[in-house]
């Protein structure tokens, strides 16, 4: 037994607040290590200590080896734990750990290193009798040869990355016809983002559905499965929603599989927590194949905690600390079910593009059953030098339709004020009739996307947001008669109007009175009794006898309304002035679609360029999103490269070009 009373934390955000969480239950000391973009982060108050690495960049902060050695190396911790991403799977970082003498809280650099490769990964678990699915894989196969062998293989092929993750270089090809390019655009893309295009083969399994399997291994050879848990909800190949156990496995299945887990763990002497992914048909759900295996925790792995009763982070610790595991496979029954769903910081109105801001108020759920791992508070300060992933709201219920509405329900009640998630897409998809009935593949969310709407907010919570102001306006009013909104004139009162819009709609909130005694109307429509009070950030609004309750902010010219209903965003914007030929001959304003940093600026100020012209790039949370000219003229640029900037933020204006501009008049004219 080694003695472990001080482990790093070597990550941030959700999973090192959840982390931390349990090393205090242990009565370990606990150190965050930061970056000066998460100076003021959750993970960084809630640890004992907390050492600063470096610059927001993750490769000069987070990724820095050197520097998270030597901050454990200061701090006398005698072990660090990885979290996930980041370092966690990097077997360098092991190592460098080993010869420090420092503890790494996860397998070897043996098992990490096999793993990490698909290939190796995919001939070592055979040689364990753990089914694979057909295919070829072996380092350094040409295109020829995999051509070649894709005859024998049958299509469908998927085309894979033998190093990282994420979905990234996979590629699924029906007609051999489109194998070659296939094959050249997987390489350009793998080297891209792994610095390895080494591909191999596999057959493509019809309606695949996503599931895998948590082992423990001590270092005394005891190895055990905690089941399974379904993963086919992913979007993009990136996961949505979790749940344990999976709704398509019998028990005689759920034997078979856990037993395969445990071999794959055999196969290169796995110690501590790690999960095993599998391939399963939804057409033949007693055939499994093997995928990779994780060496490190899962995002999801609350969901498998929650139907155990284990804590795996403690369990994690334990076994790096020498200890044997006192429980046996026996022991592990899966009781209940739970679901899981990430809150990401993206717009699914916008084709999930990544967000941003600055948390300005927070509501996140709780009550029996529910638990959430977030890495947020009020102030926290999103940004896109890190994933969008916010937080993980989980729900544990005696069966899976419980769950799900016991989900949805705690989804409701959260509410991240000053950032746009996910969260109302995550409700679209958990009323789903598939998924409801549990007929589940890796496709069906992609599937489902084309379908979502952004509710268009009611017209009460639209009120709601004029209302707000306008009670702000009589606060800030104080006793001065003649700054009070009221409307009050000489004959007919004349309303306070606010112009608000969203992606959906822009109406005038027209208001007059009193707060315990007005009348509101949107537009000239027929108005109708209000009252309302205003408390910090509680906004209680009456209308014609009927209450609601929201929590309200406003930040960046946005206001932030969120109820029983959910969150709305609602601008408020200026009144326009319009002039003859404004229509036609307006300047075209393009905008940032995402908080994140111009890496590439195409034109130069002054410069004349026509529709469709690409002109500014802007990237955030490893996605670039290129811009270009809706119209034809002259360019007015208000950023360069290198700046940072905010989700709708002006980055330059293109004016009509004379020639442009006449001929729009001409046209109208003629009209």
């Amino acid at each position: 037994m080694k003695r472990i009373d001080t482990i790093l934390v070597a990550n941030r955000g959700e999973i090192a607040v959840r982390v931390i969480r349990t090393l205090r239950a242990m009565g370990i000391r606990s150190v965050a290590v930061y970056s000066e973009a998460d100076a003021d982060a959750r993970h960084v108050r809630e640890a004992d200590v907390a050492v600063l690495l470096g610059p927001a960049a993750a490769r000069e902060s987070y990724l820095d080896i050197g520097k998270v050695v030597a901050a454990a190396q200061r701090t006398g911790a005698q072990a660090v734990h990885p979290g996930y991403g980041f370092l966690s799977e990097n077997a360098k970082f092991a190592s460098a750990l080993d010869e420090a003498g420092i503890e790494f809280v996860g397998p070897s650099t043996h098992a990490i290193e096999v793993m990490g490769d698909k290939i190796t990964a995919k001939n070592a678990v055979a040689k364990f009798d753990v089914p694979v699915v057909p295919g070829i894989a072996r380092p350094g196969l040409t295109d020829a040869e995999l051509i070649d062998a894709a005859v024998d293989i049958g299509y469908p092929v998927l085309v894979k990355p033998s190093a990282g993750g994420g979905g990234k270089g996979m590629r699924m090809v029906e007609d051999p016809a489109d194998l070659p390019a296939a094959l050249a655009s997987a390489r350009r893309e793998a080297a891209s983002a792994f610095g390895d295009d080494t591909l191999f083969l596999e057959r493509f399994v019809l309606r695949p559905r996503h599931i895998e399997v948590q082992v423990l291994a001590d270092k005394h050879g005891n190895i055990i499965h905690l089941g399974e848990r379904e993963c086919s909800l992913q979007r993009r190949h990136q996961k949505v929603i979790e749940e344990a156990p999976s709704p398509l496995l019998d028990e005689a299945t759920r034997a078979r599989i856990g037993a395969a887990a445990c071999n794959t763990a055999r196969s290169v002497d796995y110690i501590g927590a790690g999960t095993v992914e599998f391939i399963v048909s939804a057409d033949s759900p007693d055939e499994f194949y093997f995928m990779e295996m994780n060496t490190r925790l899962q995002v999801e792995h609350p969901v498998t905690e929650l139907v155990t009763g284990q804590d795996l982070v403690e369990w994690q610790v334990r076994i790096a600390a020498g200890e044997e595991l006192s429980i046996s496979q026996d022991d592990i029954t899966m009781t209940g079910h739970a679901i899981e769903t990430r809150v990401y910081a993206e717009d699914p109105s916008r084709g999930f593009l990544p967000t941003g801001g600055t948390v300005v108020d927070l509501v996140e759920p709780s009550g029996v059953g529910v638990r959430v791992d977030s890495g947020l508070r009020r102030g926290t300060v999103v940004g896109s030098d890190y994933d969008p992933m916010l937080s993980k709201v989980i729900v544990h219920a005696a069966d899976r339709a419980a769950a799900l509405r016991k989900l949805d329900s705690a989804l409701a009640q959260t509410a991240v004020l000053g950032v746009v998630t996910n969260i109302e897409f995550a409700r679209f998809l958990l009323t789903d009739p598939d998924v409801v009935a549990g007929r589940l593949d890796t496709g069906l969310l992609d599937r489902r996307v084309e379908d979502f709407v952004a509710a268009e907010p009611t017209d009460d919570v639209f009120i709601a947001a004029g209302v707000y102001r306008w009670i702000q306006g009589w606060q800030s009013a104080g006793s001065d008669p003649w700054s009070t909104p009221s409307g009050w004139r000489i004959g007919t009162a004349a309303p306070t109007s606010f112009r608000l819009s969203t992606p959906a709609r822009t109406d005038h909130v027209r208001i007059t009175g009193t707060p315990t005694d007005a009348r509101v109307a949107i537009e000239d429509n027929d108005s109708r009794v209000l009252s309302a009070e205003l408390h910090d950030d509680r906004l209680a609004v009456t209308i014609d006898g009927l209450r609601a309750d929201y929590l309200v902010a406003s930040h960046d010219g946005l206001i932030w309304l969120a109820g029983i209903d959910g969150t709305t965003v609602v601008r408020e914007v200026r009144e326009v002035s319009i002039r003859a030929g404004d229509a036609h001959t307006g300047d075209a304003e393009i905008t940032s679609p995402m908080p994140g940093a111009v890496i590439a600026v195409n034109v130069e100020n002054g410069a004349t360029v026509t529709a469709g012209t690409a002109v500014v790039v802007v990237e955030a949370m490893k996605m670039e999103h290129a811009l270009t000219s809706p119209i034809d003229g002259v360019v007015e640029l208000l950023v360069a490269q290198g700046d940072q900037v905010k989700v709708d933020q002006l980055l330059l204006r293109i004016t009509p070009s004379k020639d442009t501009e006449s001929e729009t008049n001409e046209t109208r004219d003629a009209s």
